[in-house]
Formats: structure tokens, C-alpha cells, sequence
């Protein structure tokens, strides 16, 4: 049990490692062009204003001059470092050499071509205003690895309370414990989901919902989170993601309950704006009496007048500023329900000493266990949800991966405990031609479609799933993307356009728009993704569907569902190697995104030397209807 506690801390340094490498490469040894191109850098910036934020958090505007139409990865939460560039007589005009300034900074908020950034002190933003030539590039995020590193310590060294029971609880063979009392009904939920928030309400140590896609995990959550609350006042609520974190307390919000969410406020929906921490600190009636006493006190070191009277002066604002400070705190805690942040979120200062007799975590199979056990000893007991059959964590070093650092802790627990798993049967998603793939390959066949979706679909006589194979032809030939991380297929990504402008020409432009059917259409790899965009907005047939056709990578895809779904395999060549097709979790994510239409483009004598992909064939040749 210690023994694969300190492996996983090993395979995490591993990791951390490799990621540091990967990132010092693609960035110190990277000409500026490349970087703007790879989306990881803006160059030039043109410097806009500067203010503090309601947080007292200096913060200062930053607007691209170049490049406007590149995508790019920054995100709000994300570290960043700002450069200047000497000039250069080179007369491609992309020799010249980066100094870094020495301080991190964070990303605030970013739209379009405009970007917030937060800077640590005025001396920093003193350097970006009289800076030229300035840029600002994505920097390592290690705060994240050591939380993770942290927590994993903790846990290992853990003797003697509730965290060390909890840790053997599910590393070990060790005995779980039980309420007994009657099970509750809920009329509105179907058996197996009625089943599992019963086992939610018994479980005195851990329980896992394990459900798998269209089968209402969320519902199932929500209902166990909320009878839960006619039990214990206040529960914490964590996901691997943002976008997860946010999906549930939406979910929650609608019940009615008073969901207070921690995190960057700029990383959250803008439903869930009003619940987090930092708007509610800013409506609370005390709020405007700190922030004049805030004023103050930049105004008093400002002046510079820092006679007889100064610190006593200075020592008193800052005093009463920090007790009205805790009090605006300790009142918004009192009256929430629900705490919700993601996991790393869970270490914010804001929750330090605070316990909680539950903890659930959502998106379970997508989170590395290090990342679990920050948040688990705030808790004395735990419920996950996920389905480990579908997208696992991201990892980048490949030995850290071949050595387990992926496997979680729900699968862990999966394993060793596996009569505290309730698994949701009725699917509410996929018609059943659809279904019943993933169902025989990763579910046991215990799957079974409501009637409400079983036999729908889009056309008569219409096919749930076909498969087009690309021609043994050069240009259908994988290929390099142009960032050199990726690969894509020029001649698929137009077979698979029109594939489905004569799919859109069978079912009618007005029908299409009358009925918004939505399409998603999906690349395991990124390059493809963004030729399939890149054509897409060329192409004057879609225009008039363009804002219901989604184009993404299968992890962009997770937790979403559309009518149709076109997946653009990209993999051809004569060895048959399929290279990231083998993660077939992510192909279950893939294929289980359809409510209708699957339409599978790829080379079949490559993909089928895979005997998944073999499978797949084999099936869609016997269910033709």
C-alpha cells in the first residue's frame, strides 16, 4: 500500500520532469514565430491600462498586434512570463534574443486579442509599461505538481487518523462500514440510479458511482449530494476541471442549493459568476467600507509622508481591513450548502481549516490520484463518480504512463472494493445501434437503452453507424502537422467534409435549421482539428450551419453529446501503426458522443490491424440497420 503511494510519487516526478523538459524545449530553444504559431505566445503586445481588481489583486491589460486570427492556449488561472525581444538585422526579422523579466504572472481574463494579467507588484508592472518589444509566453504551472507532491507526503506519513483509514481503506483489503437504515425512494429516478444514491446515503467510508455515458451520472450526483444535505450541513464538491466543477453546481443551483464556488472567477461559466467566492465578497453590505479602508492605505504609502503617527496610522487601517475582511469571510462560509472547487482548488487558503463529513468527487476517472488526496483530508468520507471506461488522465511522459501513473484512484478502488460500486444500466443517449458497441466492449453488455432513444433517428432507414474507407492513394497518406506535435490528413479532412454536406443535402437545409440538429465533428489529433476548422470557415455550403458544427478533439468533447458525430481518424500508412487510436478509452469517449449518426472516416487496412478496430468493422458489417 505505502509501496504504490511512493511508486505513484515517483512516476509523478517522472512526469514532472519530463513536462519541465518538454517546456524549457518548446519554449527557450523556440524562435518567437514558432511560438506565436503554436499559440503558447503573443508577439508583439501593446500595454493598456492598469487598475486593481476587487481581490486588491494589481492587474494590467495587454492587447496582441499580430497574428489576431492564430488560436492560441492561454486561459484564465494560466501562469505567464513577459519578454522582451532585442531588435535584430536579420532580414527575416525573428533572430533576436528573449530576456525574461524575473517574476510570474497570472491570466485574469482573456477574449479575443485582450488579455488581464494579473503582476505580483507595481515594480513589475513599472517594467511592463516602459518595456519594448514586449511579449508574454505560457510558463510552467509547478504549483499544481507540488500539491500533488504534497499531498501524496501527506498521506504516505498519515498514522493514526481518519486520512490514514481512509488511505488503507482503499489500498488495502481492509473492511468498509455501513449504515442500516431503510432505503429511501425516489419515483423520479430509475432502480439502478435509485440504487446508488441509497449506497451513497449507507456508505460510511467510500462509495463509487460508476456511470457510464448518457446514463445520468449528474442526476444521480445531484440527488445523492442533496439528500446528503438533509444530513450534514455543508459537503465539499470537487473535479478534476473547471468546466466539470461548474456543470454540477449549475445542476445543484437549480435544486435550490446555495453553492459557494472556489476558484479564479474568470475559469468559471457565466451562469456561475454570481456563486463564486470573490462576487459574493464584493455584493456583501461591508464590502464598500473595506474597500475605502483599502484605498486608504495605497493612498498612505503613495504620499510618501511617512513621519511621526505613520505606522500607527498604517497599522490600524490594515487591522480593521483584515476584521472586516474575516467577517465578510466567516459570513459567506455560514450560509453556503455546497463548497465547490476543483481539486487543486481544494488547497486554496480560503479552506484552510475547514472539514467537511463529505466529499464528493465528480469526474473521478479523469483525475491522477495524487490530485485526490489534496482534497480528501478535509473530508471523513468519500464518494466518487466517473466512468473509468472513458477518457483517463493526461499524461505526457511516456514511462511515467507505462509505469501506471494514469491509473486512478477510482480504478484502485474500483479493484479492491469493487461491492461499494453501483454501476447506472439505462442509457438515455444513443440510439441502440449505437449503443450496443461500446456496451459489448466495455460495459459486460449490461447496458440497456430507455425506450425513448432505442430506435430514433434522423432519416428512414437511416444507418446509426458506417464507416467510410479512404482510398490507398498517396494523398490520403498521414502526415506531419505543421507545429511537428501532431499529425493530420488534408485528403480526409475533405473526404470527411463532404461526407457530410451529402448527408446535411439527404436531410434538408430547413429541416437542419428547423430542428437545430447539432453536429460534432471529432480528430483525435489536434492538427486535424484545426484543418477541419480552417475549412470549414473556407467552405460556403456551411455557412448557414456553421454555429451548430462543434470541431474538437475527443478530451473537448468529454461530457457532450450531439445528434450527429463524424470522427476523423487520420491514421494511414503501410505499417498499421495507429499510434493514439490504441487509447481506447478516448475511442469510447469518441464513438459515445452520438444520440443518432456515428460516421466513422479512416483508413481500414491501417486502423484494423488493431483488433478493436477489427471489431468495430466487423460489428458495423453485421448491424447494417
Amino acid at each position: 500500500m505505502i509501496q504504490a503511494l511512493e511508486r505513484q510519487r515517483q512516476l509523478l516526478k517522472l512526469e514532472y520532469e519530463y513536462e519541465k523538459e518538454q517546456f524549457r524545449r518548446h519554449t527557450e530553444a523556440t524562435s518567437v514565430a514558432r511560438k506565436v504559431r503554436r499559440g503558447i505566445c503573443w508577439f508583439p503586445l501593446r500595454v493598456g491600462r492598469s487598475y486593481y481588481n476587487s481581490l486588491d489583486q494589481l492587474v494590467v491589460e495587454v492587447w496582441r498586434t499580430e497574428g489576431l486570427d492564430d488560436e492560441h492556449n492561454f486561459e484564465p488561472g494560466k501562469p505567464v512570463t513577459f519578454f522582451t525581444q532585442e531588435p535584430t538585422l536579420s532580414p527575416r526579422g525573428d533572430g533576436g534574443m528573449l530576456h525574461f523579466m524575473r517574476f510570474t504572472a497570472q491570466v485574469s481574463y482573456v477574449e479575443e486579442n485582450r488579455m488581464v494579467v494579473t503582476v505580483p507588484h507595481t515594480d513589475a508592472l513599472v517594467q511592463v509599461q516602459n518595456a519594448e518589444r514586449l511579449g508574454l509566453q505560457l510558463a510552467l504551472d509547478e504549483s499544481t505538481y507540488h500539491l500533488m507532491f504534497e499531498a501524496l507526503d501527506r498521506v504516505i506519513e498519515a498514522k493514526g487518523n481518519r486520512l490514514a483509514d481512509l488511505r488503507d481503506i482503499c489500498h488495502t483489503q481492509a473492511p468498509l462500514s455501513k449504515y442500516t437504515f431503510m432505503p429511501t425512494r425516489f419515483p423520479w429516478l430509475n432502480p439502478s440510479q435509485e440504487q446508488a444514491v441509497n449506497e451513497v446515503l449507507w456508505a460510511k467510508d467510500v462509495a463509487v458511482v460508476h456511470g457510464p455515458p448518457g446514463t445520468g451520472k449528474t442526476t444521480t450526483l445531484v440527488e445523492a449530494i442533496y439528500e446528503t444535505l438533509h444530513r450534514e450541513t455543508q459537503v465539499l464538491v470537487c473535479a478534476q476541471s473547471n468546466m466539470a466543477v461548474d456543470w454540477i453546481a449549475e445542476k445543484l443551483s437549480d435544486r435550490g442549493v446555495n453553492v459557494l464556488r472556489i476558484g479564479n472567477p474568470t475559469r468559471v461559466t457565466d451562469r456561475m459568476l454570481g456563486f463564486t467566492y470573490e462576487r459574493r465578497f464584493e455584493s456583501h453590505p461591508s464590502y464598500t467600507q473595506l474597500w475605502a479602508i483599502r484605498k486608504a492605505i495605497r493612498e498612505l504609502y503613495a504620499s510618501r509622508k511617512h513621519g511621526d503617527g505613520f505606522q500607527q496610522k498604517l497599522g490600524r487601517l490594515k487591522d480593521r481591513a483584515m476584521e472586516l475582511e474575516l467577517s465578510i469571510q466567516q459570513s459567506i462560509f455560514d450560509e453556503a450548502r455546497v463548497i465547490a472547487c476543483t481539486l487543486t482548488g481544494s488547497a486554496n487558503r480560503l479552506l484552510t481549516g475547514h472539514r467537511f463529513g463529505t466529499l464528493f468527487i465528480d469526474e473521478a476517472a479523469q483525475a491522477l490520484e495524487a490530485a485526490c488526496w489534496i482534497a480528501i483530508p478535509k473530508a471523513d468520507r468519500i464518494i466518487l463518480a466517473g466512468d473509468h471506461r472513458q477518457l483517463p488522465p493526461t499524461l505526457k511522459c511516456p514511462e511515467a504512463l507505462q509505469g501506471g501513473l494514469d491509473k486512478t484512484l477510482m480504478q484502485v478502488i474500483v479493484e479492491n472494493k469493487p461491492r461499494c460500486v453501483s454501476l447506472l444500466r439505462v442509457q438515455y443517449r444513443m440510439c441502440d445501434g449505437i449503443m450496443q458497441f461500446p456496451n459489448q466492449m466495455f460495459y459486460e453488455g449490461l447496458l440497456e437503452s430507455d425506450p425513448s432513444v432505442k430506435y430514433r433517428g434522423i432519416l428512414d432507414w437511416d444507418t446509426p453507424i458506417e464507416w467510410f474507407d479512404t482510398p490507398d492513394e498517396p494523398e490520403y497518406v498521414e502526415q506531419q502537422a505543421g507545429d511537428g506535435l501532431s499529425r493530420q490528413n488534408p485528403a480526409e479532412a475533405e473526404l470527411t467534409l463532404r461526407l457530410l454536406q451529402e448527408y446535411f443535402e439527404k436531410i434538408g437545409k430547413e429541416r437542419i435549421l428547423y430542428e437545430r440538429i447539432d453536429v460534432g465533428l471529432i480528430s483525435p489529433y489536434r492538427g486535424q482539428v484545426q484543418l477541419l476548422r480552417q475549412m470549414l470557415r473556407r467552405n460556403a455550403f456551411f455557412k448557414p450551419f456553421r454555429s451548430l458544427i462543434t470541431i474538437n478533439t475527443v478530451d473537448g468533447f468529454q461530457g457532450q453529446e450531439r445528434d450527429v458525430i463524424v470522427i476523423s481518424m487520420v491514421r494511414s500508412n503501410d505499417d498499421g501503426q495507429v499510434g493514439f487510436l490504441r487509447d481506447l478509452r478516448r475511442m469510447n469517449v469518441a464513438i459515445t458522443r452520438a444520440r443518432m449518426k456515428l460516421m466513422l472516416i479512416g483508413h481500414k487496412d491501417t486502423l484494423c490491424q488493431h483488433p478493436f478496430y477489427r471489431k468495430l468493422a466487423k460489428y458495423i458489417e453485421q448491424n447494417p440497420i
